[in-house]
């Protein structure tokens, strides 16, 4: 990896924002708010496709006018960071799969983690890619990930062996530090599962992979992105894969811990939010190699370029 200061003229930084983090990790949670598809569909004009949700779970119905409003927002944000890399798609025939997520800020300062799959549906010929996402309070990577591989298995067979899974994740009670939750589910020519999703004993760093990070970046390189995160100054992290870059950015908050990272804080970039790179204040944010020219040539402060695709 390679690490790069872009010193540009330095401004006053604001008064530092309260201070928000994931929240606590406690038993009786439920695992997940939401399970989305999200699918490329063709603009009306031009060869561009717009990301949009095709499935939902659950359906909320007689939400309160408030509630309602920030469903829409929340749903309306929700496409653009399962295909942060634009508009621009052709159909395929192979595509590696990527797990990779994402973290949206609610206006109080609480955060809701996007954990997302992207893959090419099932079927023979040229296709979009298409991403499960899994919408929730809960930071806990390693377990959403087996969620995840748990959904594409149906996927496999059809969207109808998904949700009975889901529902039955739905009522089970996210299980404290230690503990496990069993649930159990019917394939189609499999008979019945259980599945055993187990929560680590430390829940402190549960929800974060260091190994991503480790292989990207010497110590000495480390140690600089954590100065650079307790002086809160500005970092951009640059890779290519969804998946190296949003569990490095992860790692390299988690380095803060106990404190948390309390600014602007985006693991994956997407095109129309470059902007976010010309802020005075305080980020850590992800971009993906295929803009790093267009994030040079931002008028920026002061910021901290680190390059995980020269490790």
């Amino acid at each position: 990896g390679s690490l790069q200061d872009n010193p540009r003229d330095p401004v006053k930084e604001p008064e530092r924002p309260q201070e928000h983090c994931l929240p606590a990790f406690a038993g009786g949670q439920h695992f997940f708010e939401y399970l989305l598809v999200v699918s490329l569909k063709k603009k009306s004009s031009g060869p561009d496709y717009e990301p949009t949700i095709t499935y939902q779970f659950p359906k909320r119905e007689n939400l309160l006018r408030g509630q309602q409003e920030e469903e829409e927002r929340l749903l309306g944000a929700i496409p653009l960071f399962c295909f942060p890399d634009g508009n621009e798609w052709a159909s395929l025939t192979e595509y590696p799969r990527e797990t990779f997520s994402f973290v949206l800020t609610n206006v109080d300062g609480s955060r809701k983690i996007g954990y997302c799959r992207r893959l090419l549906p099932t079927g023979r010929g040229p296709r979009l890619p298409k991403v499960y996402c899994i919408i929730s309070c809960i930071g806990c990577f390693g377990l959403f990930s087996k969620i995840l591989d748990e959904v594409e298995k149906r996927d496999q067979i059809s969207m109808a062996v998904i949700y009975p899974f889901m529902q039955g994740l739905r009522e089970a009670a996210f299980p404290a530090p230690g503990k496990t939750v069993t649930l159990k589910s019917f394939i189609p020519d499999s008979g019945t599962e259980f599945i055993s999703l187990t929560r680590p004993l430390d829940s402190h760093l549960e929800h974060v992979d260091f190994r991503s990070l480790l292989t990207c970046l010497s110590v000495e390189q480390i140690l600089q992105i954590f100065a650079s995160a307790v002086l809160e100054r500005r970092i951009i992290f640059l890779a290519e894969g969804l998946s190296t870059l949003s569990q490095c950015i992860h790692a390299a908050a988690a380095l803060l811990y106990p404190f948390s990272w309390a600014h602007t804080y985006i693991p994956v970039v997407p095109e129309r939010l470059l902007d976010t790179v010309c802020c005075p204040t305080p980020f850590m944010v992800g971009v993906q190699m295929r803009f790093q020219q267009q994030v040079m040539e931002s008028p920026m402060e002061e910021v901290l370029l680190v390059n995980l695709c020269e490790g």
